[in-house]
């Protein structure tokens, strides 16, 4: 039983480091992508981190509570696995046009009034 939950919280693991690219231990890789997980998901994750030394431990495994886990298990993976990656880096890629546009407005808005104020236009 307690072998599965392991094996679940392998797979978790390994879909951060694959969806989100945070490697080490499951705790260290929700640590770094705290800010892209909503928050019940980063609560479930660092459920699964703090059970895992006791899954690992012969006795104290039958200490923890098995469906809690394997529901956090579960939900944790879904997230992690509808997360599509092509439109995050297009929308990454979008951003930084979009910045990069601003910028370019601003740019010409300053250009004109400095232009109106010195009475060229």
């Amino acid at each position: 039983m307690a072998q599965s939950i392991i094996e679940d919280i392998q797979e978790v693991r390994a879909l951060l480091k694959e969806r989100e690219s945070a490697s080490g231990t499951l705790a260290a890789a929700l640590k770094k992508v705290r800010r892209r997980l909503p928050r019940r998901i980063f609560k479930q994750g660092t459920q699964l981190a703090d059970a895992l030394p006791l899954l690992e431990h012969p006795k104290l495994q039958f200490t923890v509570d098995e469906p809690r886990l394997r529901g956090a298990a579960r939900e944790v993976k879904a997230h992690l696995e509808a997360i599509d990656l092509a439109d995050r880096r297009k929308g990454r890629m979008l951003d930084i046009l979009a910045s990069i546009a601003f910028a370019l407005i601003v740019v010409f808005a300053l250009v004109v009034v400095v232009l109106r104020w010195r009475g060229i236009i």
